[in-house]
């Protein structure tokens, strides 16, 4: 063979890829781009082969990185209904035209499906003929050893008394217990290590596939919902009882876990003193339950990463607040009894709500304010609260008469108080048990006290344990692609004519991919001399004349 084709095998060796040279081993070398034809199937061929390439994987998996960047910073209807509904109140011409482009739902809405439709097509487009080719690679025999193994990057040759068939079965034993996979032809032997690095590489891919089908099929079968519930009120789990619920396309909301539950107290406790004065430490929520209308009442507390589970759903604690307890008397001697949930507002849980009373008479009562749970007065003598616990209750109310535009067909919040059509009658601020006077007879209004109030959040997630396995896959196969290393190393044995007769010229090459050459040198220095404790070089001439002299 000439010198040129010599170099051409060289070469041809030097490819190190799971597969043949075509395969797209670590999913990083792209693919050659090919021009769109005139016809429509060819057209349609490239689209696909663009979609299915690694590097719009890698755009898409960006895009929806940033498609997510929305959810983090806006208040969700799933996760946070009582901050949807702040950001309502604090922003009333932007919240509806966020809520039109999905941005109170981004999860859920048509934008962010698409590009994670396309993700998974795109991945799998890819990762799967990767697959196919890698299965195919790790059948087939290693790379028969290249003409001229001195020109590989690791190498070495010696001369040894042992004939090539004695060589070639010494290596091909040492290499298969180095667990190299080894195939032998005649007196030279291939092998190779390393086909775990792909493994774990294509492991990490078809996990990431495993974890986006999860999710979908959590989408598509799974529920969200949320329901805010008072002391000593109840909620049996149907889909009008839900203050807000989101339920895949394939769910029957018919047909619910029928579980119930009553709350039966809410306790929260602060930390007192120190730096953190006034973060939460613990929550609890007692509750009693029944997986169903005939079994036995439980008792159960809910608490922070401790749901409660009923019929493969789970009853998450995630938030809480101050319902103030009112008794107010109209102008005709009827009473009204109203325990209201308020929103919190701040890290000190002063809440801020509205009472609304349609069937006082003569006119309609409103009442607004803010609750604080230890009320004191600044230097300016305005009412504030200092800490979240109930030190010191207290309520700043206004009441209005008139009109409350209940009856116009229009949506209003149960938070807001539209008092365009109201009058102000008179404000306070007012103690637990205290009253006040409305003027010309309009009645009376008294602060009895307060309920606490909790929000659970219900959801069934069919996928999380399939989802929870492929993370695990994913961290497996990311480990195994980052710490094995491919490398292939190959032996040769030719009887040496210009030696004396029986000794044989021994050549060994090593090839690693130049990437993960890191700690190669050392590996196939161990390797020659194990392989020369079996089939040891021929001493020196030099030597063996001083020997004899």
């Amino acid at each position: 063979m000439s010198e040129t084709q010599a170099d051409v095998d060289d070469v041809m060796a030097a490819k190190l890829d799971t597969a043949p040279v075509e395969a797209d081993e670590l999913g990083t070398r792209q693919r050659a781009g090919r021009a769109p034809r005139s016809s429509l199937w060819a057209s349609v061929r490239w689209a696909w082969y663009v979609l299915t390439s690694m590097r719009t994987a890698l755009i898409l998996l960006f895009m929806l990185a940033l498609a997510a960047v929305p959810g983090t910073i806006l208040p969700q209807h799933a996760s946070s209904p009582l901050r949807v509904r702040q950001y309502y109140v604090h922003h009333p011409t932007l919240a509806p035209i966020i809520n039109r482009l999905g941005g109170f739902d981004v999860f859920g809405s048509w934008w962010f499906a698409g590009v994670y439709l396309l993700l998974f097509i795109s991945l799998a487009g890819c990762v799967i003929p990767r697959s196919r080719r890698h299965l195919r690679a790790m059948r087939a025999r290693p790379p028969a050893a290249p003409r001229n193994l001195g020109r590989l990057p690791h190498n070495a040759s010696w001369t040894t008394d042992a004939d090539a068939d004695a060589v070639a079965t010494s290596a091909y034993a040492l290499l298969r217990s180095k667990r190299f996979r080894v195939d032998r032809a005649g007196s030279s032997v291939a092998a190779e290590k390393g086909h775990l690095r792909e493994t774990g590489n294509l492991l990490f891919h078809l996990s990431l596939l495993v974890v986006l089908a999860g999710v979908a099929v959590s989408a598509a079968f799974g529920f969200t919902g949320t329901v805010l519930v008072k002391e000593h009120n109840g909620f049996s789990d149907t889909a009008i009882a839900y203050d807000s619920l989101k339920a895949g396309r394939l769910v029957d909301t018919t047909k619910l876990p029928p579980f119930s539950f009553t709350l039966n107290s809410f306790d929260a406790t602060y930390e007192r003193s120190g730096p953190t004065r006034g973060a939460a430490d613990s929550f609890n929520a007692r509750v009693t339950w029944q997986p169903n209308l005939s079994a036995k009442p439980r008792d159960y507390d809910i608490t922070v990463n401790h749901p409660l589970s009923s019929g493969g759903a789970n009853v998450y604690l995630v938030g809480h607040g101050y319902a103030p307890h009112f008794k107010v008397t109209d102008a005709t001697g009827q009473v009204f009894d109203e325990v209201t949930p308020f929103l919190p507002q701040g890290g000190t849980f002063e809440s801020q709500g509205v009472v609304k009373l349609p069937d006082a008479q003569p006119l309609q009562l409103g009442i607004t304010g803010f609750f604080l749970p230890t009320a004191i007065n600044d230097l300016n003598g305005r009412p504030i609260s200092t800490f979240p616990a109930p030190d010191n209750p207290a309520v700043v109310i206004g009441v209005f008469s008139g009109d409350l535009g209940l009856d116009d067909g229009v949506p209003r919040s149960v938070y807001t108080l539209d008092t365009s059509k109201m009058t102000l009658l008179d404000t306070a601020e007012l103690g637990s048990g205290q009253t006040l006077t409305l003027p010309g007879g309009q009645g009376s209004v008294t602060f009895v006290g307060f309920d606490q109030w909790a929000t659970f959040q219900i959801s069934r997630d069919p996928g999380k344990g399939v989802v929870l396995a492929a993370v695990v896959c994913m961290v497996l196969g990311l480990l195994l692609s980052l710490r094995v290393r491919r490398r292939r190393v190959w032996v040769r044995a030719v009887p040496d004519g210009s030696q004396p007769a029986g000794r044989t010229v021994v050549a060994v090459g090593g090839l690693t991919r130049t990437d993960a050459t890191s700690g190669f040198d050392d590996e196939f220095a161990g390797l020659v001399a194990a392989l020369q404790k079996v089939v040891p070089p021929v001493a020196d001439r030099s030597t063996e004349r001083v020997q004899e002299d």
